[in-house]
């Protein structure tokens, strides 16, 4: 009979993953791989945090860590057409802060397949959001970027907050990343007067690293992601870099300093953040926002601190993880305290080696055989369930060979 497998090396696990795109939020993600751990290894003390990141379920996660509670709202949706979004109101030592998260509004799972052009997807719905906690008497507004589907600059946001975008001729622009290439002018005469007044606090939770324009500017690096063609990319880019004159032109006088070209976090959600700088908005890496604020009340690094194992997991883990995503996050703090790290993924993409550079030591799929993404995301609970239990298994019978089973010089 084969001996349990060991659990003197794993007593207390971390579980702290983000969500997978148009799957899985992260609270969903977590209880998943706990389950997992617990088939495992019974008896083991597992502790989950979910990881806000901005996209997909930030909302949620913030206003369950505060006690907080999720306000529906029914908003313009990236391709003109209503949909049934949410914002957060905070509760705990966070009252008086609300969290947009821009993905309820304009995410990309929000757009049709058939549907997917970002020179024609609109921010509108976001700044409708970000006016509901306004008019509900929010003193802070935490906008998650990420997990976006459109690309207009934050053209569609500030017209809901009262902002007009003209043309040449002084006539409103249309909407979508095409506009932009017409716009000449922002005018802020009717921007809401809590914004233009300063009165509150627009914090943007963004991946710095995304800028608006250049060889690495959010068109030519998520354009393609978002359905756009070659020449559309080339469109956008020459849209953005008009934006972003514009911008600086023309935005509030207290922001006319910004780099909004090549500014940290211009670019995310499709340049969202550019748009929301030029009224004042700060932008801020997202873990920074999100979690060193204190905002949801979870100290990660005091969790890491007294753990055996960290768990964490995305989507995807590819070359673009080193690059601000949440495992890369959570691997970095873990690393520091010299606690290891697993890193699990619906899918492990191009340069995913790349993450053990970071702090994730062993990296794994949760898919046990080639499907589509379609039955991926269909049984993605289920998959993450079962990929943590394997991995554990093996995790602890590495750990029982080492513990019980070494041989001497004399094999």
């Amino acid at each position: 009979m084969t001996a349990a497998p060991s659990t003197a090396f794993v007593r207390r696990v971390l579980v702290a993953p983000s969500g997978f795109k148009e799957s899985l939020d992260a609270e969903q993600v977590a209880r998943a791989i706990s389950a997992g751990v617990r088939r495992a290894v019974p008896g083991v003390r597992v502790r989950t945090v979910p990881v806000a990141d901005g996209g997909e379920g930030t909302a949620r996660t913030l206003a369950s860590a505060t006690g907080g509670e999720l306000i529906p709202a029914r908003v313009t949706g990236p391709v003109g057409q209503p949909v049934e979004a949410h914002w957060a109101r905070l509760g705990g030592d966070a009252r008086g802060t609300a969290v947009v998260e821009m993905a309820s509004a304009a995410g990309l799972r929000l757009v049709p397949h058939d549907r997917r052009d970002p020179t024609l997807t609109t921010t509108h719905g976001v700044g409708e959001l970000i006016r509901a906690a306004l008019e509900d008497g929010s003193q802070t507004i935490v906008v998650g970027c990420g997990d976006s589907g459109t690309s207009d600059g934050g053209l569609g946001a500030l017209t809901a907050l009262g902002a007009r975008v003209l043309d040449a001729d002084g006539e409103p622009v249309g909407t979508g990343g095409a506009a932009l290439t017409e716009a000449r002018s922002l005018d802020l005469s009717g921007l809401h007067p809590s914004l233009s007044a300063g009165r509150v606090r627009v914090v943007l939770a963004l991946n710095p690293h995304n800028v608006l324009t250049g060889d690495h500017g959010v068109a030519r690096v998520f354009g393609p992601q978002k359905g756009a063609t070659a020449q559309q990319v080339e469109q956008m880019s020459r849209g953005f870099e008009n934006w972003a004159e514009i911008l600086g032109r023309d935005g509030l006088e207290r922001t006319r300093d910004r780099d909004f070209a090549l500014g940290p976090g211009t670019g995310a959600s499709g340049g969202l953040g550019a748009g929301m700088a030029a009224i004042g908005a700060e932008l801020v890496p997202r873990f920074e926002a999100l979690l060193d604020s204190g905002l949801a009340g979870i100290d990660l690094d005091s969790s890491i601190r007294g753990a055996d194992l960290v768990i964490t997991a995305e989507g995807a883990i590819d070359f673009q993880t080193p690059r601000g995503k949440v495992p890369a996050e959570v691997a970095r703090r873990a690393s520091e305290q010299g606690v290891p790290v697993i890193g699990l993924a619906g899918t492990l993409g191009q340069g995913s080696d790349a993450v053990h550079g970071i702090g994730i030591d062993a990296v794994a799929s949760i898919l046990p055989v080639p499907m589509s993404l379609a039955e991926a995301v269909r049984d993605g609970e289920e998959l993450l369930i079962e990929a943590t239990e394997r991995f554990m298994r093996t995790l602890m019978l590495g750990a029982s060979i080492a513990e019980d089973r070494l041989v001497g010089d004399d094999w």
